[in-house]
């Protein structure tokens, strides 16, 4: 016997479709059709359409023109990595780690309590679309802090952010990246913490919150999570697994991500 609380298959004969108030609820793909032993063409090319835009968040060059836009006026600094392009960066991971010869003699050193560099890596989409608006939420934030202008670095991986904040002086760095890119989200961005960052860090040492996107954590959730975990590396002086998230839940993290339709669902 068939259990009337769950879905059946798709009816035929313009039926409405049992799957659609699940499919409002995910990304995933769930409940596809057939046509035949076929599955429905417009499944077929939703799904083209995804490795496309995954595809194109990998290659695309990160927009800095963009970003400046969103800044206005505020002052900001770009720097690249010792991978010359985008294909070298791709096969060589280590070169985006690390800042070119140029792009470290122009950075001066200070005394900053934290600098933000945003870097394209596998998502230069993400780092466009959420970099600067993760920035802006963080100097509401904290706002008694010491915070440096913002750094925009070129074909970057995490690690170049421990060099750029060495070679500034700042007492930790939040490196905001693209993530990898996958078949239901192309422009998710993550956000790294490092206290005490320096050329050879380990990841055991940094925080890291993901899923930075329209439809996954929102900004201003993010922010709070992030200006805590912040607080609580300079009291402690410390960051990575021995900094846990203790962070008490906010209301924005039990915001409701945007209604997903079939125009969005990847």
């Amino acid at each position: 016997m068939t259990d009337k609380t769950l879905p059946t298959a798709s009816t035929r004969g313009g039926s409405p479709d049992p799957w659609q108030g699940l499919r409002s609820l995910t990304r995933a793909r769930i409940g596809l059709g057939r046509s035949g032993n076929a599955q429905r063409s417009t499944d077929v090319l939703a799904f083209q359409a995804a490795h496309a835009q995954a595809r194109d968040a990998v290659h695309t060059p990160l927009d800095i023109d963009t970003m400046q836009a969103q800044l206005k006026d505020e002052p900001c600094l770009i720097v690249h990595s010792r991978a010359p392009d985008r294909p070298t960066y791709l096969r060589r991971p280590d070169l985006g780690r690390r800042l070119d010869a140029e792009s470290l003699a122009s950075l001066k050193k200070g005394c900053w309590d934290v600098v933000f560099v945003a870097a394209d890596g596998l998502s230069s989409v993400a780092t466009t679309e959420g970099a600067v608006a993760l920035y802006h939420a963080m100097k509401e934030r904290l706002k008694d802090w010491s915070i440096a202008p913002l750094v925009i670095a070129k074909e970057g991986r995490v690690a170049i952010g421990d060099e750029i904040a060495a070679a500034m002086g700042a007492s930790m760095v939040v490196m905001m990246i693209g993530e990898r890119p996958g078949l239901s989200v192309a422009n998710s961005m993550g956000a790294y913490l490092t206290y005490a960052p320096r050329v050879g860090c380990p990841d055991s040492a940094r925080n890291c919150l993901s899923n930075i996107h329209p439809h996954g954590q929102q900004t201003a959730a993010a922010a709070d999570k992030l200006a805590w975990l912040m607080r609580e590396a300079r009291q402690r002086k410390l960051t990575g697994v021995d900094l846990k998230d203790d962070a008490p839940e906010s209301t924005l993290l039990q915001q409701t991500p945007p209604a997903l339709d079939k125009d969005t669902r990847a």
